[in-house]
């Protein structure tokens, strides 16, 4: 763990520069707007361990998958985001001494992101070799209004001298990825346009041929003054500068703001990038620095209206959960089908930046709750899109019929993850889709959802499992044989609980929906047919798979088994783990990883946490009691299951610290590995474990219910819903539970059991 992040209810802040730990807050400081993104690397030349890295949304690389023994079906590829062109880049002499924070010394160091306004802030003493100080600020952001754009401010003082300063500004595009083999290099350069106060640069990827154009204009100031100075250009392979020099008096303020802007071929047509670049940056430099920084700081705080959860009593809490839909909002917006959530976010390149299964099981009740519905339809529509490449899957793997298997990892439908007991194993990853679509369906209301995208989903998925589910004659049930659950510490088991009760759910569903569908919208029902080739009687064999279906359980213990024969294992709590051997991924060999009890993340209980209602609240302690003592937790999607089902039983402390685990694990690194980037998809379970878990929120029977708790040393707390035409504010502390309808028509809400009419625009408060 670290713990450096000064608490701070608005803001994340560093101080004190440490170069032992500015991998991870490059990652911690991160900044994105949806269509791009990139780690929090200086401006100014930095020659120590960086990990360099700006993303723009949708590119990327098909880098050729390696194994030793190829086997069918085995993707061809795996997916990687690129780092594309660094834009904010500068370098800055001070008469001839370049400022590099490796090398000059540093005093007064502060770095700022403040959540409220989405902008980064900077500020340092340099004490260069020659005895002459400066005071540097600088100030950048990403516009969420502007959202091809992006804008920095460096300013530059001297403390006790008068001199020269000396910028060059840069748009580099010879970039490598952290990961790439032997340095190999993504790019290649197709156009350069290059003037004294402005460069554009369009760029190619040697694969599948994107398109990026990246361009910048630049101003300079001293003090007030805006100047003209004359600037030189420089260029070379993928890159190209502009270069000045200024003089400036002791005391007087060297001010250099830099416009730059990203467009890419999935946006506009090739031939017109530079065009439609130069577009932007016109835009943006006309209305002007101040200006656009005015517009992040309202758009942002729009945003927060939405999207804030208050906590009173706890700074640590307030931080982390704020930090968490901070990064949420900047990671996606919804506003591009094409476009889904990525492990990283924005923040570096581990997992490629595909598509995992997180969207679905953690991401999608965030935005549900927080967003108008298009923006969660979005992320259903993205899958929709890609159900014949689901089918393609499933029949590289001898499926048939329209059997759709929806791929571990992708970024366009098709399957590119590479390590196989994930690839063919992790087959649950169909049931989150499908569950899915029954979740924004039931929180929305949206049932016209199923006749237009989603009942085709469902029935390729139903068709998958219907095949990939075998009869035992032994046991005369269906079992599902060679597959990895949520816990990837067990590989290659059978009967996986979740992804038996989960492929189940899924066939009950199915049917379920196909009849709704054909009673509502028969001209919808025969057209989904005739192009699917679906009928009832295909449901016959469904119906006797859930009749049938096999559940590992133990009588003695009272649970279901994570996967047959769990109890074979040594079962030794977690908390005897020496504390220098955890993480156990750190420091165990795979093997015996797979021999021990210890689970990653919830699975058994991951069935529970997405099926409470088909259980009681004593066969949930039962399973939480024997599970979560086993869990070490180092999936980042773990703690947040936990921390719901806690709270459901009652048990508050548990709740809390599965949620500071959660809301706190990239801020304080529980994992030892935020410099590879943020765990963005878990920080919606981060939202899950405070809203449904202290909130106690769900949707049954169309209706909001809430059932809040208020952890002890917590004087409150309070959130927004936003459910179908309404949004509802709840204030919850010792006195009781405020709920404000802040607009929609008037709505019964049930707390705690009871249901209460809340009018248009007013409020309603229950004593507790």
């Amino acid at each position: 763990m670290i713990d450096f992040i000064k608490p701070d209810e608005w803001c994340i802040i560093e101080e004190g520069f440490n170069p032992d730990r500015h991998e991870q807050c490059e990652a911690l400081f991160a900044l994105g707007n949806g269509k791009m993104g990139g780690r929090a690397n200086f401006e100014e030349r930095y020659s120590g361990k960086t990990l360099q890295g700006n993303y723009v949304a949708g590119v990327y690389y098909p880098d050729k998958t390696r194994v030793g023994w190829w086997k069918n079906g085995y993707p061809e590829y795996f997916a990687k985001v690129l780092n594309a062109a660094d834009w904010a880049g500068i370098r800055v002499w001070v008469d001839s001494e370049e400022i590099d924070l490796h090398h000059v010394e540093v005093s007064d160091f502060k770095r700022t992101l403040n959540m409220h306004e989405g902008v980064l802030y900077r500020t340092f003493k340099a004490h260069l070799s020659n005895n002459k100080e400066i005071e540097v600020s600088v100030t950048r952001f990403l516009s969420i209004v502007d959202d091809e754009c992006g804008a920095m401010e460096y300013t530059v003082k001297p403390l006790n001298f008068s001199g020269r300063i000396k910028v060059e500004s840069h748009i580099d595009f010879d970039v490598v990825n952290n990961d790439s083999n032997y340095d190999e290099k993504f790019w290649k350069e197709v156009e350069k346009d290059v003037a004294p106060n402005q460069v554009y640069i369009t760029a190619a990827t040697k694969k599948l041929d994107f398109h990026v154009c990246s361009g910048m204009r630049w101003q300079v100031y001293v003090d007030q003054e805006k100047i003209a100075p004359d600037a030189t250009t420089g260029e070379r392979d993928k890159y190209a500068s502009t270069m000045f020099n200024v003089a400036v008096t002791e005391g007087e303020t060297f001010r250099f703001v830099k416009f730059a802007t990203n467009v890419s071929s999935e946006n506009y047509p090739k031939s017109q990038l530079i065009t439609w670049a130069r577009e932007n940056l016109s835009k943006i430099r006309n209305k002007g620095y101040e200006k656009l920084l005015q517009e992040q700081k309202e758009a942002w705080a729009a945003k927060w209206a939405e999207s804030d959860i208050i906590v009173e009593g706890d700074v640590k809490a307030q931080q982390a959960i704020r930090f968490n839909i901070f990064q949420l909002n900047q990671t996606y917006t919804g506003e591009d089908e094409r476009l889904n959530i990525g492990p990283k976010g924005f923040t570096g390149e581990k997992y490629g930046g595909s598509t995992y299964w997180d969207t679905e099981a953690y991401c999608l009740p965030f935005y549900l709750s927080t967003a108008d519905k298009h923006v969660a339809k979005q992320l259903l529509v993205y899958r929709y899109k890609q159900l014949d490449k689901a089918i393609e899957n499933a029949e590289k793997l001898g499926f048939t019929g329209g059997a759709a298997l929806y791929p571990m990892v992708t970024m366009n439908g098709e399957e590119c993850h590479n390590e196989w007991e994930i690839t063919f194993e992790e087959i649950h990853r169909n049931g989150a889709i499908a569950y899915a679509i029954h979740k924004y369906v039931s929180y929305t209301g949206d049932e016209k959802h199923l006749a237009e995208y989603g009942l085709e989903v469902l029935i390729g998925i139903s068709r998958f499992w219907s095949q990939r589910i075998t009869f035992s004659e032994k046991r005369s049930k269906y079992v599902m044989l060679g597959v990895t659950g949520p816990n990837e510490y067990e590989n290659n088991i059978d009967n996986n609980f979740y992804t038996n009760y989960i492929s189940n759910w899924c066939l009950k569903y199915t049917k379920e929906v196909a009849q709704k569908v054909a009673q509502s919208d028969a001209d919808a029902y025969r057209k989904i047919c005739e192009k699917t080739g679906f009928d009832i009687k295909e449901t016959e064999r469904w119906d006797n798979i859930v009749a049938n279906m096999h559940f590992p359980y133990d009588e003695e213990l009272g649970i279901y088994l994570q996967q047959e024969n769990f109890l074979d294992k040594e079962i030794i709590p977690a908390a005897r783990l020496p504390q220098e051997q955890r993480p156990i991924n750190q420091h165990w060999s795979w093997d015996r990883i797979l021999r021990s009890c210890y689970i990653k993340q919830a699975d058994t209980l991951q069935g529970f946490y997405f099926f409470e209602s088909d259980f009681t609240d004593e066969e949930l302690a039962k399973h939480f009691d024997f599970y979560e003592p086993i869990t070490v937790h180092e999936s980042s999607l773990s703690p947040c299951v936990h921390a719901v089902q806690a709270a459901k039983l009652g048990r508050t402390e548990k709740a809390y610290e599965m949620y500071i685990r959660t809301a706190r694990l990239d801020l304080d690194d529980y994992n030892s590995e935020v410099h590879e980037g943020l765990h963005i998809t878990s920080m919606a379970g981060t939202w899950m474990a405070f809203v449904e878990g202290f909130g106690g929120m769900r949707v049954r029977d169309n209706q909001l219910h809430f059932n809040p708790t208020l952890p002890e040393h917590w004087k409150g707390y309070a959130f927004s819903i936003r459910f179908r035409d309404n949004v509802i504010r709840l204030h919850i502390d010792q006195a009781g539970v405020e709920m404000t309808n802040l607009s929609g028509e008037a709505i019964t809400v049930s707390v705690r059991g009871k249901h209460h009419t809340l009018p248009k625009e007013d409020k309603v408060f229950i004593k507790a």
